[in-house]
């Protein structure tokens, strides 16, 4: 060996060690950021409603083996519907919005809870790996496919739920759906839709974070599964299903990897709607985002805040019109 290539050889070995040494600092020191109660919180008493007559549970069977939970709202349409529920809960808070769409005969609805949530998970805010939930979510396609031969097939999702509807759509899977529905979607942490305290609630680890980043892009997942990201949701709210926790695999795989990337791939009709009030996203930031990247339809729901959007009747008539809309042949 030459006395360069010795020198690049060394020099390359001591970066590394200085490139794992931050990563690792970074990891162990670990700083969360701290709760801010101000009057922007997240309005979660929303979802104090009277859940009677929701669906009972059933599974399906994930590529793993694992049986997962959903909820299936029955409808004589040719439309189906697979909506994802947002971060800390399951999607029991979807029976307002898909009972409406149901007993209308609009769609058909699958509301999943997402491995890592719901009343008994495997392990709770914890899942295999990054992409898992993208695997779920297609096994459910699978599934809805086979009981709904030529149905029109849609995926839509509320807040980190949009964001795994996006992740989806930038995925191989991508192009399956006929249309998506996004309320209120989680884009990225630095998109211009984002408030600056985003509802005070979302609690990330923030030097974790970048530690296990640096990691990851060198291949190094062994501590993917340490926690990341905390929900401070109100003791009043809680009641012994929800997820305050998540690991680093669940978080980054409950977004997309890019959203831009992921707008680029919805050539299929969109629609995104958001309420005015919402106390994590600017609204009137999401249409000039996302039409620069794709073809959308954007609807601002004045008065309803980041829960209302899916809870509050105000919503239904709007997704009734599209959903009749779409899929009509000229």
């Amino acid at each position: 060996m030459t006395k360069m290539a010795l020198r690049v050889l060394t020099s390359v070995s001591i970066s590394a060690v200085i490139y794992l040494g931050i990563a690792a600092f970074l990891v162990i020191s670990d700083r969360q950021k701290k709760p801010t109660h101000g009057r922007d919180r997240l309005a979660f008493d929303e979802l104090v409603i009277g859940y009677k007559g929701l669906p009972q549970l059933k599974t399906f069977a994930a590529r793993d083996g694992r049986q997962l939970p959903y909820r299936h709202y029955p409808a004589r349409s040719r439309k189906v519907l697979i909506l994802l529920h947002g971060s800390g809960w399951h999607s029991q808070y979807f029976l307002p919005l898909a009972e409406f769409i149901s007993t209308a005969n609009l769609a058909e609805v699958y509301t999943p809870d997402l491995r890592g949530h719901g009343s008994t998970p495997e392990r709770r805010g914890d899942i295999d790996y990054t992409d898992q939930l993208v695997d779920d979510l297609e096994d459910l396609v699978a599934l809805v496919r086979k009981d709904n031969p030529g149905s029109l097939l849609i995926i839509g999702g509320h807040s980190s739920g949009g964001g795994l509807a996006l992740r989806f759509a930038e995925s191989q899977y991508g192009q399956q759906p006929d249309a998506y529905m996004l309320l209120s979607p989680w884009l990225q942490y630095n998109a211009p839709t984002i408030r600056p305290n985003g509802g005070g609630w979302a609690l990330p680890h923030t030097r974790r974070i970048i530690g296990l980043t640096m990691l990851s892009n060198i291949g190094i997942h062994w501590f993917n599964h340490l926690p990341v990201i905390d929900f401070d949701m109100p003791k009043e709210a809680r009641d012994g299903t929800e997820t305050l926790s998540y690991s680093y695999r669940l978080n980054t795989g409950y977004a997309p990897r890019d959203y831009k990337k992921a707008l680029r791939a919805i050539t299929q009709p969109l629609l995104v709607v958001v309420g005015m009030s919402d106390e994590i996203f600017f609204a009137d930031q999401f249409e000039p985002v996302i039409s620069r990247y794709t073809k959308v339809k954007v609807r601002l729901m004045p008065g309803l805040t980041h829960m209302g959007v899916v809870v509050n009747t105000a919503v239904q008539p709007v997704i009734k019109d599209w959903l009749e809309v779409i899929g009509r042949r000229d």
